[in-house]
């Protein structure tokens, strides 16, 4: 069998397709987001086990989603329009530095012993402040440097390497919880963090510049101001299909995201340690399995069925994964919402990197980000406020099940997303 029948077999098998790997620039760019992420999993689960530690308050844990939320409103909607005004490498580099130093300033409050829980939320808030801006261009920057037909693949590989490092990173977070103290295991787990992240400034800099296209004769030229922010809202609000993806993720996220009960519930259930980390990777866990196998998601035309049924599945996983008892039963449930959350994710995103032109797809990434990355913010506020008032069990299960029946509600109402087909690929973007 020739090179290229082996690679036509494995695309139109379940084998997850590298084809994009071959494009230099997002090889790269893959590389540097995969190790980067892998390091950002031991600040993940530090900072809500400093808190917890702090603390003793799951409420306390769920307001570091706040922390991270209100800078993810206001800067990833200038990110996204930034990144449709100047060289989006430029911007990734300039706000990745930002979310290095908030990384070193955790691990400068560790070292010192400070135990300040509004200091976490300060540093929080900064790292979010960080990822808003620079998420947008990273995203924006995919369908630049790969085909057209090609995106689904590439976000494919991104999600399922970004959350290999999901599973090896809390894993590997929950083996020094369980080896060390927790002061001095969250000290490492930070310093892990700082240096990991030097992979992902060289993965950037080595990238080409990737300056805003020539605009056509008549086209308004986008801003970074109000103006320009104005314009991707005005485009979004007369897409039903883009606001109803963005509506069935909000509502996964903020009723079922369960991450902010983690803490308490592997003291409680499973007496700590090592049981935070398979807590904390086991939807990582279920998305890698999800990714590894996913060599029919390019396939499937109904994108918006797919996407529907992928939210419902999360939720409904999520909502059993509450009731078990076991850790390894709770693992392997929240690995299934991952398989599932994975699909979506995928779907969400090509759905809107095929829908918006080059123009405005900054900054319709950076309402992507507010969503996607504000949703779980939500969810941990949500989950911790409940948990106080109803118990961890009645949050984690309650929010799961809701959160499938929203969804089910959502596609039934608005049928626009479960009709959706994507278009056919347009390859004449300058690439």
């Amino acid at each position: 069998m020739t090179a290229e029948a082996e690679t036509e077999r494995r695309r139109r098998g379940w084998v997850i397709d590298t084809r994009p790997l071959g494009v230099l620039a997002f090889r790269r760019m893959w590389l540097g987001n995969g190790v980067s992420f892998f390091g950002y999993q031991f600040t993940a689960v530090a900072v809500p086990v400093q808190m917890f530690a702090d603390t003793g308050s799951s409420a306390w844990v769920g307001l570091l989603g706040v922390a991270g939320l209100v800078p993810l409103l206001i800067f990833g909607l200038w990110g996204g329009a930034a990144a449709d005004v100047v060289d989006r490498r430029r911007l990734l580099l300039a706000s990745s530095t930002l979310a290095w130093l908030a990384t070193v300033g955790l691990l400068a409050q560790a070292v010192m012993h400070v135990g300040s829980a509004w200091l976490l939320l300060a540093l929080t808030a900064v790292q979010s402040a960080g990822f808003a801006v620079s998420s947008p261009a990273r995203q924006s920057i995919v369908p630049r440097i790969v085909p057209g037909e090609l995106v689904p693949a590439a976000n494919t590989l991104a999600y399922t390497t970004t959350t290999v490092g999901g599973v090896l990173g809390p894993l590997t977070a929950g083996l020094i919880f369980g080896t060390f103290a927790t002061g001095t295991g969250v000290t490492v787990a930070y310093a892990v963090d700082a240096l990991l992240f030097t992979i992902s400034f060289w993965a950037t800099w080595r990238l080409p510049p990737i300056p805003p296209l020539v605009h056509a004769a008549g086209e308004p030229r986008p801003t970074a101001g109000l103006r320009g922010i104005a314009d991707g809202l005005k485009f979004l609000v007369t897409k039903p299909v883009l606001l109803l993806s963005f509506a069935v993720d909000i509502v996964a996220m903020v009723f079922a995201m369960p991450r902010a009960l983690f803490p308490e519930v592997a003291a409680d259930r499973f007496g700590g340690g090592a049981a935070v980390g398979w807590l904390f990777s086991a939807i990582a866990l279920g998305s890698v399995v999800g990714g590894l196998t996913s060599g029919w998601i390019g396939r499937v035309r109904r994108q918006g069925l797919a996407l529907i049924v992928a939210v419902v599945g999360w939720g409904v996983a999520v909502g059993l994964s509450g009731l078990a008892r076991s850790l390894w039963l709770m693992v392997l449930l929240l690995a299934v919402g991952g398989a599932a959350d994975l699909v979506s994710a995928v779907y969400r995103q090509s759905i809107l990197q095929t829908y918006a032109p080059d123009r405005l797809r900054g900054r319709l990434q950076g309402v992507f980000t507010v969503v996607v990355a504000g949703g779980p913010r939500l969810g941990d506020l949500r989950a911790g406020a409940t948990a106080d008032l109803v118990g961890p069990t009645a949050s984690w299960v309650g929010g799961g099940f809701l959160a499938a029946g929203l969804a089910v509600v959502l596609a039934l109402v608005f049928p626009a997303l479960q009709r959706y087909r994507p278009p056919p690929a347009d390859d004449g973007e300058t690439r």
